[in-house]
């Protein structure tokens, strides 16, 4: 039985075929198809939940409510030990802050790559970071006055590269972040005399800024924004946590980022350069599905 044609597919097709056919007209493009990113929800929890906004305010709003406690007690330090040089009562109190996911929240650079399907790379974020376009983080603007108003000093350690100062220092003041002259960005590829840096890690950046100040307080979204981390596993970063768990919520402020950092490729051996697909199926093994 051959199937019959509604009055309005006929019609449909009726004029489909009243359409001119151009000789010269391109074939049409196949529609386009991206596959299911992991970073889909992350993205869009950062972008679009009211949770997110209440945990970043939240947590800003508590370290405001702590600093005069800290600028009281002379002991206050929120360096681990080995990373601390400076000592006395001549250092200007400070707070060190990470940028990216703390202080500038750069979800929609990861927004365009699970539209585009696409992975991190140093062009890609080199030009977004050029933009000057990164929103500030919920809470940290009003933290910032808070500060500034105590005469507490914002140090920025980041793992932006030291060629993006200059757009850097430009998206934060344009988000009405204090930047008390350049040198309170200490970026990847900053030198410090007598200490020699391992790839990303801030040790070295965080002894530089102890030199010259009494840290209050650190905020990041990684472990690596509060101090080295010597074994990237999950043993390791638990044991890390485990160490220092007292600290946080008093002198060290974590903010919530699902959608990157170091907990990822502890999950598949930091082996980077294996294939997406396979760093994905190590995720999947780390489940867990029953207590």
């Amino acid at each position: 039985m051959r199937p019959v044609l509604s009055c309005a597919a006929v019609l449909v097709l009726a004029l489909a075929a009243c359409q001119p056919v151009r000789p010269d007209a391109p074939p049409a493009a196949a529609p386009a198809t991206v596959a299911a990113d992991d970073n889909l929800n992350a993205v869009l929890w950062v972008q679009r939940s009211a949770e997110y906004r209440a945990i970043a305010e939240q947590t800003y709003r508590a370290a405001a409510a702590t600093l005069d406690q800290a600028l009281a007690d002379p002991a206050w330090d929120a360096l681990v030990d080995g990373e601390r040089e400076g000592s006395g009562p001549g250092l200007k109190p400070a707070v060190v802050l990470d940028i990216d996911e703390t202080v500038l929240d750069n979800s929609p650079y990861q927004a365009r790559l699970v539209r585009d399907g696409g992975e991190y790379s140093d062009p890609s974020w080199d030009a977004w970071v050029e933009e000057r376009k990164a929103r500030a983080v919920p809470g940290v603007v009003e933290f910032a006055r808070a500060a500034n108003a105590r005469g507490v000093t914002l140090v920025y350690i980041s793992n932006r590269a030291v060629h993006l100062t200059q757009a850097t220092l430009d998206n934060l003041r344009a988000e009405g972040l204090p930047v008390e002259g350049e040198d309170v960005f200490l970026g990847l590829g900053t030198v410090v005399p007598g200490c020699e840096q391992h790839g990303s890690e801030k040790d070295c950046r965080r002894r530089l800024a102890s030199r010259k100040y009494r840290v209050l307080m650190q905020f990041g979204d990684q472990l690596g924004d509060f101090l080295k981390i010597e074994d990237n596993s999950p043993a390791g970063r638990e044991a890390l946590l485990e160490r220092h768990r007292d600290w946080f919520g008093s002198r060290w402020w974590i903010l919530p980022n699902p959608t990157y950092g170091g907990w990822e490729p502890a999950l598949f051996d930091n082996h980077w350069k294996q294939p997406r697909d396979a760093r994905r199926a190590a995720k999947r093994a780390a489940l867990e599905t029953a207590p």
